[in-house]
């Protein structure tokens, strides 16, 4: 096995990836518990040698990966390995002892996201949003058409209650955003029924579309981007499939020529 074969059966291997997950959780819980216990000197320089070790390993790692690749151009075609090199690119910047220390710290936190690349799983969750935002896009903006109705309904109809909550346009949107949360909204709505006793057929209708129609929309959306991504998975196992078996079609037919041409010899 030479050198090649080793780095792309290190980048594949399963320990690998579990190594920097785990690597990734440990330093984000020193990160979280940083923020709630004060550490003394013995901790904070412990803290910052850990920090360098995960910069170190991070920059291995993506030198693995893009020894790993035949062409490095073939690297940066995937968007997630463009993801990592950039922030590793910039955790590498040396802001540490320089006016801009507090970019620094935020750019630590950034190493998180690292976690989402790490995992196969997550990177598909992730794939499977961003299919899912051109629908996404076309519900949120239903659901503003519904929200400006809703608004303007509730200024004309209940700008006289006490509590101010629908004195205005941008303010009813507020209370309406408050009512889709299921805050208060009942108390919201007895409030308006003093003023007009028909008013539950507001409130009500409201909640029934916004609150569970449209919730219920987003999850159709979500699980139709999953189940796309399923049958590509499937589909490209049958074609891994059919080329396995046309490589060993043309395998068999090589092989009944030679054999031919011995017996003709």
């Amino acid at each position: 096995m030479n050198l090649k074969e080793s780095i792309i059966k290190i980048r594949e291997a399963k320990w690998f990836s579990n190594l920097t997950t785990s690597i990734i959780i440990i330093y984000s819980s020193i990160l979280g518990l940083k923020t709630v216990v004060e550490l003394d000197n013995n901790y904070l320089l412990l803290f910052y040698v850990l920090d360098y070790f995960i910069t170190i390993y991070f920059l291995i790692e993506i030198l693995i990966k893009m020894s790993a690749e035949k062409n490095l151009k073939d690297f940066f075609k995937d968007r997630w390995n463009v993801f990592d090199f950039i922030i590793v690119v910039v955790t590498l910047i040396p802001l540490e002892n320089t006016t801009m220390a507090a970019v620094a710290r935020l750019f630590r936190i950034f190493r998180v996201l690292r976690l989402i690349t790490s995992r196969p799983e997550l990177k598909r969750i992730i794939d499977m949003l961003i299919g899912a935002i051109p629908s996404i896009i076309d519900i949120v903006l239903l659901m503003f058409i519904i929200f400006y109705i809703y608004a303007i309904l509730g200024n004309f109809l209940f700008a006289s209650t006490p509590s101010g909550l629908w004195k205005d346009f941008l303010v009813a949107m507020l209370t309406l955003f408050q009512i889709l949360t299921f805050e208060g909204w009942t108390d919201i709505m007895y409030e308006a029924m003093k003023i007009h006793p028909w008013a539950w057929i507001y409130f009500v209708s409201f909640v029934i579309i916004a609150g569970f129609v449209f919730f219920n929309l987003f999850v159709a959306v979500i699980i139709g981007e999953m189940q796309k991504l399923k049958d590509k998975d499937e589909r490209g196992n049958e074609d891994e499939k059919l080329d396995l078996i046309l490589k060993e079609l043309t395998e068999l037919r090589t092989e009944v020529k030679e054999l031919k041409l011995i017996k003709k010899s």
